[in-house]
């Protein structure tokens, strides 16, 4: 993947987050029922914009996992 499909995955993804954090932590309104569950949309968001930045500091030359020096 390029940089600019890595940072268009990663910034709305990250977005997603940030937006979910804060509707699940407004107070329930007992009259309106929560249509959305935001947890899930959470984890989902988080795993997704973890692994977007994973890859995009791989993109920049930094290796960050896989065997190194043992063949």
């Amino acid at each position: 993947m390029s940089l600019t499909v890595t940072l268009a995955i990663l910034i709305p993804a990250a977005l997603l987050f940030a937006f979910g954090s804060w509707k699940s932590a407004q107070p329930a309104d007992p009259l309106k029922p929560r249509l959305i569950p935001w947890r899930p949309i959470i984890i989902i968001s988080a795993v997704i914009a973890l692994l977007m930045l994973v890859h995009l500091v791989n993109t920049f030359g930094f290796e960050t996992g896989g065997r190194t020096g043992m063949r």
